[in-house]
């Protein structure tokens, strides 16, 4: 049965949230500048939408977490030149599309909390929420318009309408057994790698970078995306609701079958791979102990991590079209970083679940 979140907030575990980390702090350092103005400018635009409306528009606005996306683009256009105020505006546009993208997800997963305090949905309600979000995927697409290149308007639209298709897929492969790797990766590559892409290839095309270093950008951008979400998908099973800033399971809760589960049904024996599809549709938060037995007995952590670490060097591959600097060595430090993550999450998964 789908189930929404529960509206307990995640219990404190002491363990240091991904943005806080003194890792991903040092990553970001050099561009911590930019992520301060990019906020402040995304604030800014609140003011741009009718005052009986702003109220809603500030609560989404203001759901911001690890500011991955506005980093791309800043270390992007470092490894490509120097970053000016185009690129300022390019992460604002790339962060109000996420931002829409989360707003029109809670609703479809009946989510109580994000990071926390409760969703837009569960304040104002399902058909408030959607409008929210469409208005925030109209305002995105009208300050991609104001670049004198229509470029920028052309590939923000294109990724906007490519996240939207990869949520339509995710949502009609939900429960399906016979979901395959190749369609899993299919809705990870457009409904999280596109973002990651999108914001990696702006930070090229606003220094009018050569084709080359765009595209090898994009690529770069759509592996680590993908890998992310690889990462964010066994959080959700292997971590702590601390990690996680959520309650676990929730993707099993509204049917999705992310790698570890995939993993677990190849590997399964006829009999257990009967029981886990008989199951999940009765999913229980207090299954999961349970269910992770079954995940360790197969060993579906170390195969995920063995995706991972795959979709990570083609993340380092695509940079090698770049020469040395700052801004390159920032991006190859970020798959570090989320390999480092990865490891972190294997040995929280070794602690029996609450």
């Amino acid at each position: 049965m789908m189930g929404a979140h529960s509206n307990t907030p995640p219990a404190e575990t002491g363990v240091p949230s991904f943005e806080n980390s003194v890792a991903w702090r040092k990553i970001v350092g050099p561009v911590d500048g930019f992520l301060q103005a990019s906020v402040a400018r995304l604030t800014e635009q609140i003011n741009q939408f009718d005052p009986d409306i702003r109220e809603y528009v500030t609560y989404a606005l203001t759901a911001q977490g690890k500011h991955l996306r506005p980093a791309l683009v800043a270390l992007s256009g470092n490894a490509t030149g120097v970053v000016n105020d185009g690129h300022l505006s390019g992460a604002v546009i790339v962060e109000m599309v996420h931002l829409a993208t989360l707003v029109h997800d809670d609703v479809m997963d009946e989510a109580r909390l994000r990071r926390a305090r409760p969703t837009l949905a569960a304040r104002w309600g399902n058909h408030l929420a959607v409008l929210v979000g469409d208005c925030l995927f109209a305002h995105s697409l009208r300050l991609a318009a104001q670049f004198p290149t229509p470029e920028v308007c052309r590939v923000v639209s294109a990724a906007t309408k490519t996240v939207c298709s990869g949520e339509i897929l995710q949502d009609r492969h939900a429960g399906d057994f016979s979901l395959s790797r190749e369609d899993y990766f299919k809705v990870l590559g457009m409904k999280t790698g596109e973002l990651f892409a999108l914001s990696a290839e702006l930070g090229a095309l606003l220094n009018g970078a050569p084709a080359a270093q765009r595209g090898a950008l994009r690529d770069y951008g759509m592996a680590l995306g993908t890998a992310y979400q690889v990462y964010d998908d066994c959080l959700d099973l292997f971590g702590t609701e601390g990690e996680a800033g959520k309650t676990l399971g929730g993707d099993l809760a509204k049917g999705k079958l992310t790698l570890p589960v995939l993993l677990l049904l190849e590997k399964a024996s006829p009999v257990d791979r009967k029981r886990v599809e008989e199951w999940l549709p009765a999913w229980e938060p207090s299954d999961l102990p349970s269910f992770r037995e079954f995940l360790d007995r197969y060993q579906t952590f170390s195969g995920c991590s063995a995706v991972l670490g795959g979709l990570l060097d083609q993340a380092r591959s695509a940079l090698a079209a770049l020469t040395d600097s700052p801004g390159r060595r920032s991006l190859l430090g970020l798959t570090d970083f989320l390999a480092a993550q990865m490891a972190g999450l294997g040995e929280t998964s070794k602690v029996p679940a609450a």
